[in-house]
């Protein structure tokens, strides 16, 4: 078990290079892509290790196995215009069935092995940015890892919100409630109330990244696709909600986010928060500095996308 001091330091923003893994839900959406490549384009402070399929079901999937298997191939197209190589594994093909039984996959495998090569010095640090089957499994498979990751989690609303009903934590709240309960070090990027300010339109994307490279006319043609079968001829804005919790990684001089320190709280199975004020303590980002992130992200995609 962590001490108090060893908890604090691992929840400190880190510094230097750290290893990361990324569990992702990928083709769920259009910011997962813009996440990864924000990682993986972050080299000097992040050398992923792993990406990991996260289970989904909504629109673009027929069941949470086909939600994996199409994020599984999106990583691959994504990598591919990277031009990196970086192993990525299936996840689950369904949600926990309680809070007690892993669901075995090459992701949640991986995870569990890879993280016992670390430290509370020397954390592995999880990224998850989908429904947080994958990792809830690892736990279960190999409780110590614990200690020795720190986990990232884009999920759930801010603690004001009235209800809980965000698409990553809701899709399996047993897993969550896993995660949440485990007592590892955990930041929290709440979606509605927080992250949801950090939005991009269609008038950014084209002046900043269309044209630019391959990586970016393939962001920008993902995003823009996907708004026009909702608000096509309308006034719109798209939240780059994952992008957030790889920024965290990178936010010296809390340069992104600002957060701060509060008991890890519960997440119920009516979709609220439940307060536990004895609960070890996580840390809680309550502001995106959007104008930076965005500067910074829009940066990174130019200048490391390849040709056009």
């Amino acid at each position: 078990m962590l001490t108090t001091a060893q908890r604090l330091a691992m929840l400190e923003i880190p510094t230097g290079l750290i290893d990361v893994v990324i569990d992702s839900d990928t083709y769920n959406e259009i910011d997962d892509q813009f996440a990864i490549s924000l990682a993986l384009l972050s080299p000097e402070r992040c050398r992923v290790q792993a990406l990991y399929a996260a289970p989904f079901l909504n629109h673009r999937s027929t069941s949470p196995e086909d939600g994996m298997e199409k994020s599984y191939q999106e990583m691959g197209r994504l990598l591919q215009l990277l031009g990196q190589a970086v192993p990525h594994y299936r996840g689950a093909t369904c949600y926990l069935p309680d809070e007690e039984t892993p669901v075995l996959s090459d992701a949640s495998r991986d995870l569990a092995a890879r993280a016992m090569q670390y430290s509370p010095e020397k954390p592995l640090y999880v990224v998850a940015l989908g429904a947080i089957t994958n990792v809830a499994s690892a736990l279960l498979l190999q409780p110590e890892i614990a200690d020795r990751v720190v986990i990232v989690f884009l999920g759930g609303h801010s603690l004001d919100w009235p209800q809980n009903r965000e698409f990553n934590l809701s899709q399996d709240v047993a897993a969550s409630r896993i995660v949440y309960g485990c007592g590892a070090p955990l930041v929290m990027l709440p979606c509605l109330g927080v992250v949801s300010t950090f939005t991009t339109t269609g008038p950014e994307l084209d002046y900043w990244l269309r044209g630019r490279n391959a990586l970016c006319d393939f962001l920008v043609k993902n995003t823009v696709d996907e708004v026009k079968t909702y608000a096509e001829g309308k006034v719109w804005s798209r939240v780059l909600w994952d992008v957030t919790a790889v920024a965290w990684l990178l936010n010296d001089e809390h340069r992104y986010i600002h957060s701060r320190l509060i008991p890890t709280p519960v997440p119920e199975y009516d979709h609220h928060w439940g307060s536990a004020p004895l609960n070890p303590l996580c840390r809680y980002a309550y502001h995106i500095n959007r104008d930076a992130l965005l500067g910074d992200l829009f940066r990174k995609l130019t200048e490391g996308g390849g040709e056009a």
